[in-house]
């Protein structure tokens, strides 16, 4: 039976003058009676804090996994994704706005319980749920239930994410996760608190979490944004931070920034910027560096980090050429590629389908 959208929700307590504080990210956003939080979702109801978008999303569709992006996870297979509305963060170059930025409950239309999900997820054949579009930390009780009923039907999740919640949090929400894209959306502190009202380091964290303390496998994706955090120097530093950190196995994609939401009066970022980025970060040791939102099949490539031979020739978000053996090996020289692979690549290629699922 379909939960009621105004979910109790977790991670809240009361402080003293009265108000509820919540303690989902480090917004600790403290609220009287009926008040929302940054992102619009958890709301004080009473003594109670509720989550008003549980069991209702923006939408279901199957995508390619290497749209979310994920370029090491089961290349070639379907992912059934879905959001829900708002945001913790204030991007104001958020490529998702109409979603992630939404006020209007009602564009919610789809509504499924999570065990619906998941048998909608083997019924289309999906090896993975995606929680994506705008951030799942938000809806994290909803997305941890949905996670749960995946897992009892062998199915994988994986999380499309900002990385900024609190620990308690973090500990729960990935421990249901299979797999995760991280946005490092800068590397300074300044771009994050100006255009984003955010911070780096609590991302910084989780990302040395995920990499230190879990087996979720994790890829991180960078919008570079012309003038803003595409200097060579901050690509650099930031290189340098994910190799001492997190190891050169992390891959790591830079995307295209398009003119969107509050920043439409800055150029694209042209092509020319993003394989500058990608020779930067392989100069710097990192062996999986892809560019995401241009056509570029070297950037979409897989290659060996030894013999640099071509091991996943992508054409967009198709897989052209799979030479990787059954356990992840280049056939050549026999060097491990990290990451999660099946004994042969899926055939989903570029499709994107929209899909209805009932109330369940």
């Amino acid at each position: 039976m379909m939960q009621d959208s105004n979910y109790p929700a977790r991670y809240w307590h009361m402080i003293e003058d009265g108000r509820m504080q919540c303690d989902l990210c480090p917004r600790d956003c403290r609220l009287h009676e009926g008040q929302r939080g940054a992102c619009f979702v958890r709301m004080r109801q009473g003594e109670q804090m509720i989550l008003t978008t549980y069991g209702r999303s923006s939408g279901f569709c199957i995508d390619p996994i290497e749209k979310k992006p994920l370029n090491h996870f089961y290349p070639g297979s379907s992912v059934l994704s879905f959001g829900t509305a708002g945001c913790n963060l204030a991007c104001k170059f958020c490529q998702n706005w109409d979603i992630s930025k939404s006020r209007d409950m009602d564009r919610l239309m789809d509504q499924a319980c999570a065990e619906t999900i998941a048998a909608e997820a083997v019924k289309y054949g999906c090896k993975s749920v995606a929680f994506t579009y705008n951030d799942p930390v938000i809806f994290a009780e909803y997305a941890m239930d949905v996670a749960d009923a995946c897992h009892a039907l062998g199915v994988q999740t994986v999380a499309v994410t900002a990385g900024y919640l609190h620990e308690q949090p973090r500990r729960e929400f990935f421990a249901r996760m299979d797999a995760a894209n991280v946005d490092l959306k800068a590397f300074t502190e300044d771009f994050y608190v100006k255009h984003t009202g955010s911070h780096l380091q609590p991302v910084l964290d989780t990302l040395v979490y995920l990499k230190r303390e879990t087996h979720v496998w994790f890829e991180i994706t960078t919008l570079l944004i012309p003038g803003q955090n595409d200097s060579d120097p901050e690509i650099t530093a930031m290189c340098d931070w994910i190799m001492q950190k997190l190891g050169s196995d992390v891959p790591l994609h830079f995307s295209a920034f398009h003119p969107d939401y509050k920043m439409t009066d800055v150029a694209p970022t042209p092509g020319a910027t993003l394989v500058r980025a990608r020779d930067i970060a392989l100069k710097q040791g990192l062996r999986y560096v892809y560019t995401g939102n241009v056509h570029h099949q070297e950037g979409d490539t897989t290659f060996c980090p030894n013999c640099h031979a071509a091991l996943i020739v992508r054409d967009w978000y198709e897989i052209r050429h799979y030479k990787l053996s059954e356990d992840g090996h280049c056939p050549d020289c026999g060097t491990a590629v990290a990451g999660r692979f099946a004994a042969k690549a899926g055939n989903f290629g570029r499709r994107r389908i929209p899909i209805a699922i009932g109330v369940g």
